[in-house]
């Protein structure tokens, strides 16, 4: 009975090694920062293409925790123009002072979620990703920004000057 509760326990741990390893795996991942060597928090880089604009990518850093229950809210944002951007690209981005989300990400089991935001300033012909955490309860201040100028690419159009 002792041999089969030790067989059973071994490969209960092997599933839970197996486990985190496969569950902090992504195909986006593109460089992993180990926080120490007793700790359970890396540093993971992650590249997102812009869905809409797809001659935009950014890539977020964010801390993960793999044995806690929620991930710190800390994240991180560079956006750069990789591609063409289009004038039809454009046409499907909203244009309202919110902006839209382009990437969720859950951060916990107790609805924490990492969002990456796109708003788009006309007055500068700029596209702005902002990176935030959400908590329903409390949600965070920290938060990171980076922007993509449309000069020089096709989509750029002269801003239109107000007249006071």
């Amino acid at each position: 009975m002792l041999k089969k509760i030790k067989i059973y326990g071994a490969i209960f741990i092997i599933l839970v090694i197996a486990f985190f390893i496969f569950n902090s795996y992504s195909k986006n991942e593109v460089g992993n920062v180990s926080l120490g060597l007793f700790t359970t928090k890396d540093i993971k880089i992650q590249k997102l293409s812009d869905p809409e604009v797809t001659g935009v990518t950014c890539h977020i850093s964010n801390i993960v925790a793999d044995l806690d229950f929620a991930d710190p809210s800390e994240s991180s944002i560079s956006c750069r123009q990789t591609g063409e951007i289009t004038m039809a690209m454009l046409a499907n981005v909203d244009t309202s002072p919110g902006g839209e989300v382009v990437f969720k990400k859950s951060k916990s089991i107790l609805f924490k979620t990492l969002k990456i935001k796109r708003i788009f300033d006309q007055s500068t012909q700029t596209l702005i990703y902002i990176s935030y955490s959400t908590k329903e309860i409390n949600g965070s201040y920290k938060h990171s920004m980076s922007t993509v100028p449309l000069w020089g690419t096709e989509a750029y159009t002269a801003p239109v000057l107000e007249v006071k």
